[in-house]
C-alpha cells in the first residue's frame, strides 16, 4: 500500500472531510476510523517481531499497515462501541482496548498530535504554568474550591472572572457549554465553590482578542473583535457578533508559543490570547485539538494545507 495517513475521528467531521479532500488532491492515500468501531467493525491484530510490532488495522472493506503510515492526525474519535455486557465486564473491556488499541496506537511515528501529549496538554493548570515559564504573560490566576481564598482572591485582584476547566458538559443528551463570567467579590461567599475545583482570573481590559492556530512553525493568527457585550466577555457566546482580521504576532509572542509548543510536546494547537489598549498580549488558554476550520473560513487563512504538508511532507 502506498504511505497512507491515518484519520482516527467521529464519522461526521467536516473539519475532517477538509483534510481528505486535500489529502486526495495531493494524491495522498487516507485510512480513515473511528475508535467507536473497534471492535465490532474494526479489527486490530499485532504480532512482535525482531524489529517491533507488525500491526495492521481491518474493516470490512478495507485495511492498513501501520509500515504504511506517513503521517496520523488524531481529531475527534469516539468511545469504543462494545457489545452488551454486565458494568464490572464492559468497565475491563474499555480498560482492555484503551491500552490495548491505544498502545499500539501510540506506537505510529508524526502524530499530530500524539494523542498522550494532547491528554497532557489539555490540563488548564499544566497550559498556564508552562506559557509564564516559557516567557509568555499570564493572567493572574486561582485555582481552589475554598470560597474565603476566592473572595480574598477577587478583593485583591480586583474584577475577575471564572472560568471553567472544560466548556462543554452534557445534560439531557445534548452539549451545554459554560462561558466565562464576571464575579465578584460577594458572589463568592457560596459553599458550592467547596464541592469542586475553580478557577478564577483577573479580567483584562480587551483591545481584541486573538485565535492563533499553530502548525509545526506556521502561524495563522486571526484577531476577533466582538461586537456584543457577552461576546466581549467570551467570543464564543456569540459567534454571529464577531469581526474576524488577519494580524502578526510579535516576536517575542512567537518565541514564547514556540517554547510551550516544544515543552508540551506538540505540533498543532489553536491558543487563545487578550491584547489589551497598550497592545500587551497574554495567553489564555490552549487547545491541542481545537477547531480551525472556520477561521480558515472566515479568513482564508490556509491552516488546511499546512496541516496536510505536515501529516504528508513528502508530498
Amino acid at each position: 500500500m502506498p504511505p497512507t495517513v491515518l484519520i482516527l475521528t467521529e464519522r461526521l467531521d467536516p473539519t475532517a472531510d477538509l483534510v481528505v479532500a486535500a489529502l486526495a488532491e495531493r494524491g495522498v492515500a487516507v485510512y480513515r476510523a473511528d475508535t467507536a468501531e473497534f471492535p465490532s467493525a474494526l479489527t486490530v491484530t499485532a504480532e512482535l517481531g525482531a524489529e517491533g510490532w507488525d500491526t495492521e488495522l481491518r474493516s470490512a472493506t478495507r485495511s492498513l499497515a501501520f509500515e504504511d503510515i506517513c503521517g496520523a492526525y488524531y481529531r475527534r474519535p469516539s468511545a469504543f462501541s462494545l457489545p452488551a455486557m454486565n458494568a464490572a465486564d464492559r468497565q475491563w473491556a474499555e480498560l482492555e482496548a484503551r491500552v490495548g488499541l491505544g498502545g499500539l496506537l501510540a506506537t505510529v511515528p508524526n502524530w499530530l498530535n500524539h494523542p498522550n501529549r494532547i491528554g497532557y496538554a489539555e490540563y488548564k493548570p499544566v497550559q498556564l504554568a508552562t506559557a509564564g515559564t516559557a516567557g509568555l504573560r499570564v493572567p493572574r490566576t486561582l485555582i481552589t474550591n475554598d470560597p474565603d481564598a476566592a473572595q480574598r482572591f477577587a478583593r485583591q485582584i480586583g474584577p475577575v472572572v471564572y472560568k471553567p476547566f472544560s466548556s462543554a458538559l452534557e445534560q439531557d443528551g445534548r452539549r451545554m457549554f459554560v462561558y466565562t463570567s464576571p464575579v465578584a467579590a460577594e458572589d463568592l461567599a457560596d459553599d458550592a465553590i467547596r464541592l469542586t475545583a475553580h478557577l478564577f482570573q483577573e479580567h483584562l481590559e480587551k483591545a481584541y482578542e486573538v485565535r492563533l492556530t499553530v502548525v509545526d512553525e506556521a502561524f495563522f493568527a486571526a484577531a476577533l473583535t466582538s461586537r456584543s457585550a457577552a461576546g466581549q466577555i467570551d467570543w464564543r457566546s456569540d459567534y454571529d457578533a464577531i469581526d474576524y482580521a488577519v494580524t502578526s504576532v510579535p516576536a517575542s509572542v512567537r518565541e514564547g508559543v514556540c517554547r510551550m509548543m516544544a515543552a508540551l510536546g506538540l505540533r498543532f494547537a489553536a491558543a487563545d490570547f487578550v491584547v489589551t489598549p497598550a497592545g500587551e498580549w497574554y495567553f489564555l488558554d490552549l487547545n491541542p485539538n481545537g477547531q480551525w476550520a472556520w477561521i480558515e473560513h472566515e479568513t482564508g487563512l490556509p491552516i488546511c494545507a499546512a496541516i496536510t504538508t505536515a501529516l504528508a511532507p513528502t508530498h
